[in-house]
């Protein structure tokens, strides 16, 4: 996973006000906006008790509910500093717990860890009900849309709606299939996922580029869509839970790799942290476990992070603070353009949930 996107935020001075709050508007719930309006109640008041500013406070305060327009479950990231909202991000699902936290860092590892397994995929849904022939009636729809998964269960990016009478169906899924494959390329689908009648979708298969049809799975039983969701946004759940972004997969076998030969790899928080001083991080992968408690020495600048004070003053960092561990390697990550890699224990349990591939291997000395 490429960090970029994080870079604007780390430009800013702290501190910053962090918040990750359930903005859900479902069913359960009776009285969804008097529900989100609580949540904020408590995060406001640990924001002050933790010595926010106003200014910062009143920041977030806008920017929380302004989602009313997203159905089903999700949430929000909302990050403020010096009175200006800072971030915002819708995410796909609801925080594991609502958190509020004023601090230099901002708390963004949860936000990433919401962005896995990032994968980009095309959902085609063919809707047809009718004689199954080229001189039948009728009329086939098809809706499709592009985007990343899981980010575009909120937030879908590209929606394409045609319709054309059966009769001229052959002819029309060959010109939509070119089309999809545009949209494809442009944003390097893994996967192309298609539903709906079997007759109607087997010809648009069958009439797509060659460079798609060898990502295509076919779907039953989709059910209806939300407005304001994912299309076909169950499916693609079960499609790609505990799945990887072929990108981050690459990286993962780089790792092991390097990992097999004694190579540009380490494992481990203090090696990590150690590679992280020197600037050698090429990606970080985190097994993705439950928010931990630990923390680190950090000082003003990304690679400037430690396991103790005594270490950090030893390369002449006098301003030393003591910051959450997983701000702090997130800071680094930024700071250095590395990138991050969510692995999922049940395929790769790593030594302290952490292990990182080097940009480069400090070469041996003979004993």
């Amino acid at each position: 996973m490429r960090l970029s996107f994080l870079e604007p935020l780390y430009k800013q001075p702290g501190p910053f006000a962090s918040v990750y709050l359930d903005t859900s508007r479902d069913s359960a719930v009776e009285d969804p906006e008097a529900a989100v309006e609580l949540r904020w109640r408590h995060l406001r008041d640990a924001l002050t008790s933790e010595g926010a500013d106003q200014g910062s406070v009143t920041a977030v305060a806008r920017a929380v509910g302004s989602d009313a327009d997203v159905p089903g479950t999700h949430g929000q990231a909302v990050f403020a500093a010096h009175g200006r909202l800072a971030l915002l991000d819708e995410l796909p699902a609801p925080p594991a717990r609502d958190t509020a936290h004023f601090g230099p860092l901002p708390d963004t590892m949860p936000l990433l860890v919401q962005h896995a397994p990032g994968i980009p995929y095309l959902a085609v849904h063919v809707h047809y009900s009718g004689r199954h022939s080229t001189s039948a009636t009728g009329t086939v729809r098809i809706d499709a849309e592009a985007g990343i998964w899981p980010l575009t269960k909120v937030a879908p990016e590209y929606l394409l709606h045609e319709e054309t009478p059966a009769a001229d169906w052959l002819h029309a899924a060959g010109v939509i299939g070119r089309v999809l494959e545009g949209h494809a390329r442009g944003i390097d689908a893994e996967a192309v996922v298609v539903a709906g009648d079997v007759w109607a979708r087997g010809i648009l298969v069958h009439r797509l580029p060659a460079s798609l049809r060898g990502q295509v799975t076919t779907a039953e039983g989709v059910g209806k869509s939300q407005p304001g969701r994912a299309l076909m946004e169950q499916r693609l759940e079960s499609l790609f839970s505990g799945r990887m972004a072929a990108h981050d997969r690459a990286l993962l076998d780089a790792l092991l790799a390097q990992q097999a030969h004694a190579g540009a790899a380490a494992e481990g928080l203090s090696a990590a942290i150690s590679a992280l001083q020197r600037g050698q991080v090429k990606a970080l992968f985190l097994n993705n476990h439950p928010e931990s408690t630990l923390r680190l020495r950090v000082g003003p600048r990304p690679g400037q992070l430690a396991l103790t004070e005594r270490e950090l003053r030893s390369f002449g960092v006098q301003d030393v603070r003591e910051e959450r561990a997983d701000a702090a390697l997130t800071r680094a990550l930024v700071g250095t353009k590395a990138e991050l890699v969510v692995v999922p224990e049940q395929q790769v349990q790593l030594r302290e949930g952490v292990a990182v591939l080097l940009r480069y291997s400090e070469p041996r000395t003979r004993g």
